[in-house]
């Protein structure tokens, strides 16, 4: 069993930049790819990034390539989402989660965490 904790949200401006984290506990962190999921109110869940166990592979949706990047640190438990250049579009809660296989789909993610808000303002 591998428990999820994110932290690193908040209300920031449109061209912001905010650093998200994701602390595993239980289980090998190292066994599993891990990915960033978003949701906004209304909207269905969407890739944000992925990155395989190693780190060498890594995975972007369309809408946050060239702005965000995943990156995973396998000593400390801990995968990270760095965003820049935030617009108010980047709203939503965002969710990590661990998979054995990655990929861009949910379904193949077996661990998710609570979620953590971010909220870009205009």
């Amino acid at each position: 069993q591998v428990q999820l904790v994110e932290s690193g949200g908040g209300l920031v401006q449109a061209g912001d930049s905010l650093r998200l984290s994701c602390l595993a506990f239980g289980g090998t962190f190292s066994n599993y790819a891990m990915g960033w999921f978003r949701q906004a109110p209304g909207k269905e869940r969407e890739f944000v990034a992925g990155v395989s166990w190693s780190g060498s592979r890594l995975l972007y949706g369309d809408s946050v390539k060239g702005r965000f990047t995943i990156s995973r640190d396998n000593a400390k438990n801990t995968v990270y989402l760095q965003m820049n250049s935030l617009k108010p579009e980047d709203t939503a809660v965002y969710s990590c989660a661990a998979s054995p296989y990655g990929g861009r789909d949910s379904i193949h993610y077996t661990y998710w965490g609570q979620g953590t808000q971010v909220t870009v303002s205009s």
